[in-house]
């Protein structure tokens, strides 16, 4: 499947840092729609993100450090009483749940496939390589177990991040039912109490990306240091990889993707971190900081599953070369039960 990035990407390098959904539900059309949905839930009308002029919010979200106050103009009426901080960060959690559904499938689709390979290759021999030297021979399966069950493991985190609205109002006062209704008609969580300095919440949510951008970045590097795994087309009638200099050549596309987009998921994470240090009752620079951070982090990290998804799927594997590499009578030691409870707790 061929997918085009968003508009609000690079068109030039979007094909490798904005792959699948995701890229589309972190676009600025997308933050727009998030706070005019947080403004419907507060009493206001319903808007269209299509009724925005985006580039002109923009350049009025300039002057004021924030968008959402020359877009709460359009809603007199019932945004009294909200800060511009309660619209974003409530946005911002939209924005991230909206996100995680597409991206929460790709990385399940990632560890199924992970499973499929475990199942068909449980005792299939190949040479292990510890501080990248041949060690002792091991299973194909337990290798694809363990890609398996580090992203679900990230799953999981992902998953158990408490997505909750923001309605404190000027330093966190507000009576909480309004944060209740909203939480209500949003579908997010209602906090205990305002959370406008209190980082925890986006800080892992970032954590949890960068988890699963790590999980995502072992697979891909393994199989580029396999010589028995081979990545396959999702498009056979349009193969990839070729080279611009040597016509034998096949490069491993997806996996130079996944770790291409993995590389710059740590940095963000350590700036999401960084962020947390905001001062009484709202930062000045810490808290917009976060804005853009948690965007790519979410793109980068819904790309790198995208691809990941790719080329667990397509997974091409040599089975003759594999089963030469662990040399005659393999001992494969606990490797076939190892990949049985694996599977058994990957599918409960």
């Amino acid at each position: 499947m061929n997918e085009r990035p968003s508009s609000s990407t690079s068109e030039l390098f979007g094909g490798t840092y904005a792959r699948g959904r995701v890229t589309g539900e972190v676009s600025d059309t997308a933050w727009v729609q998030a706070m005019l949905d947080v403004e419907h839930a507060l009493g206001g009308p319903a808007l269209a993100a299509e009724d925005i002029d985006i580039a002109e919010l923009g350049r009025l979200a300039a002057e004021h450090a924030s968008a959402a106050v020359p877009l709460a103009r359009r809603f007199p009426a019932t945004h009294t009483g909200a800060t511009s901080q309660d619209i974003i960060d409530t946005a911002m959690m939209l924005v991230s749940a909206r996100a995680l559904g597409p991206l929460l499938q790709d990385a399940a689709a990632a560890s199924r496939a992970a499973a499929r390979l475990a199942r068909a290759h449980r005792v299939t021999p190949v040479m292990g390589r510890t501080l990248l030297q041949e060690a002792v021979p091991t299973s194909l399966g337990l290798k694809a177990a363990g890609w398996m069950t580090a992203i679900g493991e990230a799953i999981v985190e992902l998953r158990a991040v408490p997505l909750a609205v923001q309605m404190g109002g000027p330093v966190g006062q507000r009576d909480p039912t309004v944060a209740t209704r909203v939480a209500e008609r949003l579908g997010l969580a209602a906090p205990v109490i305002p959370w406008h300095t209190d980082r925890i919440r986006p800080a892992r949510l970032a954590c949890a990306l960068g988890l699963l951008g790590g999980a995502l970045a072992k697979v891909a590097r393994d199989i580029t240091l396999s010589t028995v795994l081979r990545e396959g087309d999702s498009d056979p009638e349009h193969p990839r990889g070729g080279s611009s200099a040597m016509a034998h050549k096949r490069n491993p596309v997806a996996a130079v993707s996944v770790l291409a987009c993995s590389k710059r998921i740590p940095g963000l994470v350590a700036t999401m971190l960084a962020t947390m240090e905001q001062e009484h009752e709202r930062a000045a620079g810490a808290w917009q900081a976060e804005w853009g951070t948690l965007t790519d982090l979410l793109r980068l990290t819904g790309s790198a599953a995208a691809w990941g998804r790719d080329l667990l799927e397509h997974l091409q594997v040599d089975t003759a070369a594999a089963t030469s590499s662990a040399g005659a009578n393999p001992d494969l030691g606990f490797a076939g039960e190892l990949v049985d409870r694996a599977l058994k707790t990957h599918d409960r």
